[in-house]
């Protein structure tokens, strides 16, 4: 790494730890140059990066200060512990950067804005995409690739489109998003659901459903699960996928948080399938922006035309100009930058909570940190209702959510507690954390945590 990047990353995990709050004065070019054995060359260009960011600013002949909430670490101490929210951070999104590319796209595509475009999506982006895609393993021809108006408009088409298996019934995972969840019941489809926990899902009970209830296709978060943080092994992935081929079955792969996948040789169902089973859905609201309502979905060949038409008449076409600001974000590899950065944040922020949790070991908790993404998850094994602890919660300014919306009706565990990450910094998960655990222990007649816990 060069010198000047080792700087940065220095004085953005002081950032994200607190020792530099929203205000404060950076270290001065002679600290830095003393720490790093540097030149006054280097210390300043590793601020001037950070003031490029918007991360720093200014002030002559005073050196440099922190931008107020302009890095994930923000100064929290009077602010709301957010572990509920499910959307990212504002301050963690490209603003500036894509704002360019949105200016640019206005420009080039002007004339385009004065009549209906391609349903399929813009040329140019579905180029870009095809391109991008192969860094996920996920190698398909451009006719295959359809943009849509948000993830949501994609599972909404595949809900109510026919299926060449003639089957009408779906599966989901319980939990699972909610907002898949509920597309398919207002869509009038029979939907039937199968436990996923921490040791992934019971594939006997699986291989029942698949033959015993005409299942058109089964709703997947294989990696980084919403809302429980829960990633599926590449073994489990084959046999969901050796079951569905032997009993006619679709694959729904919704991937929206690949791109903070660190662990190499985690694959994506797509590129496992022999059969082309998998209809596989990236989003690109949560890592970019959750207004900019963009996704894209890699059909088997066998459902394009007929996913083609209903695309066609259910909006025409995905908007114009966030197509093409996306196509040029991903070719000027400012994407591959940001991704790099929040996977990054996130496997930073989901150490620091398993280390936190592994040092507090209670007795009354069983939980789940994955290596990165949004969320984790505690379950609650004393008998506690999750309902009491998060109301306790709130009163002290710590927000956490239950996994209620999550369930079909039948299936709800009110042991669980969702953690999301997307909102606090390492401060905050400390706080939160601490207050969590003493909250448990405390209704449970203990003080403090326990040590010898039932950790995994």
């Amino acid at each position: 790494m060069i010198k000047y990047e080792n700087i940065v990353k220095y004085i953005k995990n002081e950032i994200l730890s607190g020792n530099i709050k929203a205000g404060n004065k950076l270290p001065s070019i002679r600290e830095l140059c003393f720490k790093f054995s540097c030149s006054k060359i280097t210390a300043t260009k590793a601020l001037a990066a950070l003031e490029k960011e918007h991360i720093v600013y200014s002030v002559p002949r005073s050196g440099y200060f922190l931008v107020e909430n302009k890095i994930y670490g923000k100064d929290s101490s009077t602010k709301l512990i957010d572990f509920a929210s499910p959307y990212p951070d504002r301050f963690a999104l490209p603003y500036d950067e894509f704002q360019h590319c949105l200016i640019q796209a206005m420009e080039l595509y002007k004339e385009n804005l004065f009549a209906n475009f391609s349903t399929k999506g813009l040329p140019a982006l579905i180029t870009a995409m095809a391109k991008k895609f192969q860094d996920y393993e996920v190698f398909a021809a451009e006719e295959q690739i359809f943009v849509t108006t948000g993830s949501q408009q994609a599972i909404s088409i595949i809900s109510r489109m026919p299926f060449p298996n003639n089957k009408n019934n779906i599966l989901i995972e319980q939990p699972t998003y909610h907002g898949a969840m509920e597309c398919f019941k207002l869509n009038s489809s029979i939907v039937y659901g199968i436990k996923r926990g921490v040791r992934g899902i019971d594939f006997e009970e699986l291989e029942n459903i698949f033959k015993n209830n005409e299942i058109k296709f089964f709703y997947t978060i294989p990696r980084f699960h919403n809302p429980t943080g829960f990633s599926y092994s590449n073994a489990e992935k084959r046999n969901i996928l050796k079951l569905a081929e032997k009993y006619d079955v679709y694959i729904i792969e919704d991937d929206y948080l690949n791109d903070l996948e660190h662990f190499t040789k985690s694959q994506c169902m797509y590129c496992l399938d022999l059969g082309e089973r998998v209809i596989y859905l990236k989003s690109f609201s949560k890592i970019l922006l959750p207004g900019l309502r963009i996704a894209a979905v890699v059909l088997p060949t066998q459902l394009v035309n007929k996913f083609s038409q209903y695309k066609k008449w259910d909006d025409i076409s995905t908007p114009i100009i966030s197509q093409g600001a996306l196509e040029m974000y991903i070719k000027s590899g400012m994407f591959d930058v940001h991704a790099k950065k929040l996977r990054n944040v996130y496997s930073q922020k989901m150490t620091h909570l398993k280390d936190l949790i592994k040092q507090h070991n209670c007795s009354n908790i069983v939980s789940y940190v994955p290596d990165s993404g949004f969320f984790a998850s505690i379950e609650i094994i004393n008998g506690i209702s999750s309902n009491h602890v998060i109301s306790r919660l709130k009163e002290k300014g710590i927000l956490v959510s239950d996994t209620k919306r999550y369930y079909l009706g039948d299936f709800f565990d009110e042991r669980f507690l969702r953690l999301s990450l997307s909102r606090v910094d390492n401060n905050q998960i400390t706080q939160g954390i601490l207050e969590i655990l003493k909250e448990i222990n405390e209704y449970n007649g203990k003080i403090g945590c326990l040590f010898g816990s039932k950790w995994k």
